[in-house]
């Protein structure tokens, strides 16, 4: 009888343990979209020149982890360490599975192709290190990653994948 209580309470104190560290790790991915990675560092030599520069060839993927539920990226939002940030101000729709590549510089959002322009061609991704973040649009955290290009880059080839 004694031996079943002990088994008892120690099951129920690993739940509570469970519990309690799920908030940790569940603020930081309660939602569908996730960053899949990023090309924080352009091929090439940095040029930010709208006409002839490489911000195009910086980019983020964000992908939709859901099975079933498509997504809207109206309103969600994107920042780094320092403050730069990028809003979703059109509809782009992610069906399950989808991803959406967001590029530095000018051109045409398309769901067709997956991409959506900073309409800026400033770098936002700085090449030694940095802190990206996703937000929904109700102001809430989505999900966050950290890199740096020593620990997080070793083949040096300027991304890094987050998820799969």
């Amino acid at each position: 009888m004694r031996i079943r209580h002990l088994l008892a309470m120690a099951a129920a104190v690993g739940s509570i343990a469970a519990v309690s560290a799920a908030p940790a790790q569940a603020a930081e991915y309660t939602s569908a979209l996730k960053l899949k990675g990023v090309q924080y560092d352009a091929p090439g030599a940095d040029s930010n020149s709208c006409s002839t520069g490489n911000t195009k060839s910086e980019y983020l993927t964000i992908k939709n982890y859901s099975a079933s539920k498509t997504v809207n990226l109206k309103g969600y939002v994107v920042k780094d360490a320092t403050g730069n940030r990028f809003a979703f101000a059109a509809n782009h729709y992610l069906q399950p599975g989808d991803y959406v590549k967001l590029r530095g510089g000018k051109g045409t959002d398309s769901d067709a192709n997956n991409v959506a322009y900073r309409q800026n061609c400033n770098f936002i991704w700085n090449n030694d290190k940095d802190t990206i973040y996703l937000y929904k649009p109700g102001g809430s955290r989505a999900d966050v990653h950290a890199y740096t290009k020593s620990g997080s880059d070793p083949d040096r080839n300027g991304y890094i994948t987050f998820h799969s």
